[in-house]
């Protein structure tokens, strides 16, 4: 696997003396050396920060500025990164005796907070540098979709017995994927910028779906299926992968860590992970569900979450893809009736042509979808 390399920026010498004077607000030892910009992501700034302790050893730190503007209660997302570090670590020392430093940790305030405020003001946090490893962005192969559905099971399967109570709702109805259809048709009949004419396939597509939005809501309004803690945002590139085993370490990226459904995740990596195309991909022949990633996903992420998963979780494993991939859609559909007010876009149609693209996956999810189950069966009764 070839790593993302975020690359690291050099710093006037204003923004230095502002990240040793962040730094320094945390339970560090020893003394800030050198700081440097990490162009890492799209949402929050990120730099590193090197310290040198008495023994003339250094150890470098990972400085966060959390995005106001996407996260409008940075201290709820504090409260819910802390809470759920905490109780990985816990339960990473009670198993191994020793963290490794492959497990992300937040470094207290000197004020005792998980999180300080910078000198031009915004919340800051401090999480340990994780050496040794590497971010993906695109998944190539079987291999690294078991390692991703690994990592995000192995997180769930962590947090499985950390009350969903716990754990504020940063972004609210982010998957309530009926109100995302009643938006959408809301938006639609108002037609705000003479859109919906040119999208008539597309909106029928989803009314001719209108069930399928409700059934994981159901089925945990129900109790059929618990409210867990989920990620949120389970993409490859939220998986730190060790350089030299090729396998998996941790999950990071925490910020959208809420309650939720687990097939939630599980069917945002169908959706990223068993495609070969773009999100945006005009040439919809080429968005296919390539059913050896399926399987590879299933097997590593009931590797990892089998243990806890109730009956009616699994046997929803292969429709949560098509869900996240509908719901999805529905949101760059939304969008584009919208004025491409969310989504930023590149070229005139961009969020038409994501949706588009979601769009056929449901229907190649559909066309494949018992056959998904199948597996989903065989794999879940071996491991039984």
């Amino acid at each position: 696997m070839v790593p993302t390399t975020s690359p690291v920026h050099p710093v006037d010498a204003e923004i230095q003396a502002s990240i040793a004077q962040i730094a320094n607000q945390f339970a560090i030892e020893g003394d800030f050396v050198a700081g440097e910009e990490i162009e890492s992501g799209h949402i929050n700034s990120t730099y590193r920060a090197t310290f040198e302790t008495g023994s003339g050893s250094q150890q470098r730190y990972i400085l966060q500025r959390i995005n106001e503007k996407v996260f409008k209660n940075p201290v709820a997302v504090m409260r819910n990164v802390e809470c759920v570090t905490r109780h990985i670590n816990w339960k990473v020392l009670r198993v191994k005796r020793d963290l490794g430093g492959q497990t992300l940790s937040l470094y207290p305030g000197r004020g005792g907070k998980s999180w300080v405020i910078g000198p031009g003001g915004g919340i800051w946090r401090c999480y340990n540098s994780i050496e040794g490893c590497a971010t993906y962005d695109v998944i190539e192969n079987t291999r690294q979709a078991y390692q991703a559905a690994r990592a995000f099971g192995s997180f769930q399967d962590l947090v499985s017995d950390l009350p969903p109570s716990e754990i504020e709702e940063t972004i609210p109805d982010f998957h309530h994927s009926r109100r995302r259809y009643e938006r959408l048709m809301k938006v639609a009949d108002a037609d705000p910028y003479g859109r919906a004419g040119s999208v008539g396939p597309e909106l029928e597509f989803v009314r001719r779906r209108e069930d399928d939005v409700s059934v994981i809501l159901g089925l945990l309004d129900s109790g059929l299926i618990p409210w867990r803690i989920t990620h949120n945002d389970t993409k490859i590139n939220n998986v730190m992968i060790d350089t030299e085993t090729d396998e998996a370490v941790c999950v990071i990226d925490l910020d959208t860590v809420m309650p939720g459904a687990s097939l939630y995740d599980f069917g945002d990596l169908v959706r990223t992970a068993t495609s070969p195309a773009a999100e945006d991909e005009k040439d919809l022949s080429k968005v296919i569900m390539q059913m050896p990633m399926f399987e590879a996903l299933v097997d590593g992420y009931l590797d990892a979450a089998g243990d806890f998963l109730n009956e009616s979780e699994i046997e929803h494993l292969a429709f949560s893809g098509k869900l996240i991939s509908l719901e999805t859609g529905i949101r760059f559909l939304t969008d584009f009736l919208e004025g491409d007010n969310y989504f930023k876009v590149h070229h005139e149609g961009h969020n038409l042509d994501r949706c588009r693209s979601q769009f056929k996956m449901v229907a190649e999810i559909e066309r494949q979808q018992e056959a998904m189950e199948k597996f989903v069966r065989k794999v879940w009764r071996g491991k039984r």
